[in-house]
Order: C-alpha cells, then structure tokens, then sequence
C-alpha cells in the first residue's frame, strides 16, 4: 500500500487532520477513498477522523487503500527503456509505433501493458496513470505516476505549465523564419474522431520553434510547447506549409520513413516528493537520425 508522512509544526498546532490533508493537497476524492475502499488516517499510530484535532510534533500516516487495474488491462512482457524510476515515478523512453494506452485499434502490446507487467514483477499493487501521453507513432519520453495521488499532483502542476516537454520533429521543405511562433487555435475537423484542423472557433494552441539545421529539402526543429492540445505540432506545421515527414494524415510523405517524425527529446517537472526540479532527455531514434 502507498503510505505518506508527515510531522506537525508549531504553525499547523491546533488544525484538525482534514485542514492539514488539504494543505498537502491531498483531495477530496483521496479522502472519500481512504474512508471507504480500505485506507487509514492515523495520528502517532493511532487511527483517527478527520476531525481529530492536531499538536505540533504529532505523526500524521495517511495509507491509501489499493489500486485495481481495469478489467481489460492485461499485463504483458514488453521490454521497457527506463530512463529514471523512484517510488513514485517512472519515466519511460516510449518507442515509435506502441500505443502509450489500449484502446479499441490497440488492445494490447502499449506502453501501459508493459508497464503493468513491470509493476507486478516489484509486487505493487498499483494501475497505470499516464501524466504525458504521446501518440502511438511518436516516440520519446513519458512520465508516469506510480500512484493515484501522485498523479494527481503532477496533472496539478500541467495545468499550470510546470511540466515541460521539449520535441524535435524532421519538416518537409525550409521552415522561415529559424526562430518562430506559431499561434492559431485547434479544433476537431468536421465529423472526424481523430483528426484536428487550425479553426476559429478552436482551442488557442501555441507551438514554439527553433530551426536546427535543413538540407535534402527537409528542416530539423527543436519545439517547445506553451499548450498541449491534440496533434498540436502536427497540425501547426501542416498549417504554415511544413507537414512533418511521415505524417501522412496531415499531408506528410512516408517515403522515407513509416511514422511521423517527431519525437519527446526533454522533459522537466517538480518531483513532489524530493522537492527538486529533474530534467531528462532522450537522443534521437534511429530512424529520425537517419532523415538527417
């Protein structure tokens, strides 16, 4: 079970345990969980409601009842590429072509079969919680939360632009200027499930870009996300005339390669618990390296 700790200050003297829980963010939600799905709130090993009214020195223990995957969720033996894992996170190197969740098209063989597999080989009794999903043909890195809670907090901190994702993609044609912004909002495209187009009445989506290098009538660029909406760079890119190389969904060719060419090559967040911002990075796959 996950199980969190904390000690009372002297300025938390006097609160009740539902004020001080609140202050660690842990939700509403978590709460009704931890009452009802077999957790525990103990103060200096004793349990206790949230009533209970804390002093200064006091150890709060907050054990979270255990996770059930979903029925349709079956662990597989897929080699995973972990670039870092702790206690409570893991961030993974996902390669092209694996889906990051199942879905009707991909049941099996994702990033979060893998994953499952991975967690039952360390005896966690946990499901997957996917904090940067990537489409199935892009590769590169993912964060993932180990627990409920601590996914959480990390989505908390995506909507307020703390997690920060870096990407190179390989475009068709010379993208001018080097340095640029493109601004025009996305929406879904007609009746289309997948596809999204720039729209007036879509959501505003911000991609920022820095050309690399460009030779054999193609551009390098390195992109920096100010929104996360889907298809983002994609679509921005077919829409300023430079498709990414393999996206034939949004005009690209697959001539020479079989997968869009773009790829997570950095990724920063504040880890919750170590209280320290971590970076992280992953080199170009193969198959992007060879189109330049």
């Amino acid at each position: 079970m996950f199980q969190l700790r904390w000690i009372v200050t002297q300025q938390q003297d006097g609160m009740l345990v539902r004020e001080f829980l609140k202050q660690q963010h842990i939700s509403k939600t978590a709460l009704t969980d931890i009452k009802f799905q077999g957790g525990r709130i103990e103060v200096n090993d004793m349990p206790v409601t949230v009533r209970y009214v804390l002093k200064a020195g006091d150890e709060v223990c907050v054990t979270f009842p255990p996770e059930q995957k979903s029925a349709h969720m079956v662990a597989q033996p897929i080699p995973l590429s972990i670039v870092y894992e702790d206690d409570y996170v893991i961030v993974i190197n996902k390669p092209p072509h694996m889906a990051t969740i199942p879905s009707r098209e991909h049941p099996q063989g994702t990033l979060a079969n893998a994953l499952l597999h991975h967690y039952e080989r360390q005896h966690l009794q946990t499901t997957v919680h996917v904090v940067t999903r990537l489409d199935r043909d892009t590769s590169g890195l993912v964060l993932v939360a180990k627990h409920r809670h601590v996914h959480h907090l990390l989505s908390e901190q995506q909507k307020q632009g703390q997690v920060k994702r870096r990407y190179e993609a390989v475009c068709h044609g010379y993208v001018t200027p080097l340095v640029g912004t493109i601004d025009a909002p996305i929406g879904r495209k007609g009746e289309s499930i997948i596809e999204r187009e720039v729209r007036l009445d879509g959501q505003r989506a911000v991609t920022h870009y820095e050309v690399l290098q460009q030779k054999n009538e193609m551009t390098h660029v390195s992109i920096q996300l100010e929104t996360g909406r889907t298809h983002q760079i994609r679509v921005h890119f077919s829409y300023i005339g430079h498709p990414l190389v393999g996206d034939d969904l949004y005009g690209g060719s697959r001539a020479q390669i079989d997968r869009q060419a773009l790829h997570s090559c950095e990724l920063t967040f504040f880890h919750p618990f170590l209280e320290k911002t971590m970076t992280f990075q992953a080199p170009l796959p193969h198959d992007m390296a060879r189109l330049l």
